[in-house]
């Protein structure tokens, strides 16, 4: 599953248009259109101005969210706005047509304001930085939109759920999950996505490039984020806590995870044996197995497998690497779940117990394959 995550500049693969700007001759800053959002542009020596207001501006945290006439409609997407300018150039969309081309990677766009936000990228310099946190932003527009994040205010609702949202542009992207349609597919695997951006993401898995690699341990990443994300495992900080047993997370998504296991509630259903899922990611790969597909093969012995995480198990033991010993005995294994499985047998906790012929059991697994002989044979279990 996909989750929306706090995401730096590089990861909003559509800038919002009210952040597109771009120098004068004599740095005289010009405001086209509105002038709602004036105290942004009345800074001292500012550069830049506002380029194309041809959507909706951001709203502040003081701010109030009101209404704008929009007379002006695409006859293609029905899309509003304010002028009949913006609508000009809104339907460079709909031509196909991208004029102005990136010289640094060849990138081509229908707008010259998105070439201008788009080459920033290729620069290392990011002047506009965080108080609270010090992330660096390239753009002063990206810093406002990050600020929320520490103020908590989400000013933007989805109808269909009532999930909040900091900026509009993730919420439109959200509201594309309700539609449920996937316009964009992948041409290497056929794997479809709401929105272009999760698309390219995705085209890293294929390309087999890891260009983000950690200063701690080597491990290298296809994306930024991801390298951003495994740095807080070294820094051992677990600063999300279960409310229900304690337990700490590096990542709120791994606490939102652990939190289903609090649940009963399994409401994913297979339709070939019946076996119940919390999380719809479970019964799609669970699925595979009736379906007896394995498209994630060893290189090293030729064993495939189900999914990638279960193949990156597995390759541990070509390594011959055991990192988690038992403080017990001494034994080692491969991975941290062998470990936790072996503990069991240094306790005489048995939770798992036989409802036909009360025998127990350290491990549900076991119980379960207890359990096929002790309902076909109860009258002669001991």
């Amino acid at each position: 599953m996909m989750s929306v995550k706090e995401e730096s500049e590089e990861d909003m693969s559509e800038p919002e248009p009210w952040r597109i700007k771009q120098e004068e001759p004599g740095g005289l800053i010009q405001v086209k259109e509105e002038k709602q959002d004036l105290n942004e542009v009345e800074e001292k020596h500012q550069d830049q101005k506002d380029h194309d207001v041809n959507e909706e501006r951001s709203v502040s945290c003081s701010s109030q969210i009101t209404e704008v006439e929009r007379p002006f409609t695409c006859s293609q997407c029905g899309k509003s706005f304010m002028c009949n300018t913006h609508l000009k150039k809104h339907l460079l969309i709909h031509t196909g047509v991208k004029s102005f081309r990136c010289s640094q990677c060849g990138k081509s766009f229908a707008q010259k304001g998105h070439l201008t936000v788009h080459l920033v990228t290729h620069s290392s310099e990011k002047p506009f930085s965080c108080s609270e946190c010090g992330k660096g932003f390239t753009r002063k527009g990206y810093l406002k939109t990050h600020m929320l994040i520490h103020t908590g205010v989400k000013p933007f609702t989805c109808s269909q759920c009532g999930k909040s949202f900091i900026c509009k542009g993730i919420l439109r992207n959200h509201m594309l999950i309700h539609t449920g349609k996937r316009s964009f597919s992948c041409s290497e695997c056929g794997k479809s996505f709401i929105c272009k951006g999760i698309l390219m993401n995705h085209m890293l898995i294929h390309t087999a490039v890891k260009s983000f690699s950690c200063s701690q341990c080597g491990k290298s990443f296809t994306r930024k984020t991801n390298l951003r994300k495994h740095v807080l495992i070294h820094t051992g900080v677990k600063p999300f806590r279960c409310s229900e047993c304690g337990k700490s997370f590096t990542y709120k998504g791994d606490l939102n995870d652990h939190l289903i296991t609090h649940s009963t509630e399994k409401p994913f259903v297979c339709s070939e044996c019946g076996k119940s899922f919390t999380r719809k990611g479970y019964l799609k790969t669970h699925m595979l197995i009736h379906s007896e597909i394995k498209p994630f093969t060893c290189s090293q012995c030729g064993k495939s497998f189900i999914c990638k995480g279960i193949l990156r198990n597995h390759m541990l033991i070509h390594t011959g690497i055991k990192s988690f010993s038992c403080s017990q005995c001494g034994k080692s294994f491969t991975q941290k779940g062998q470990l936790n499985n072996h503990l069991v047998i240094h306790y005489s906790i048995k939770p798992f117990s036989c409802s036909h012929c009360g025998k127990t059991f350290t491990r549900k697994g076991n119980l379960e394959t207890h359990m096929l002989s002790c309902s076909r044979y109860r009258f002669s279990c001991k």
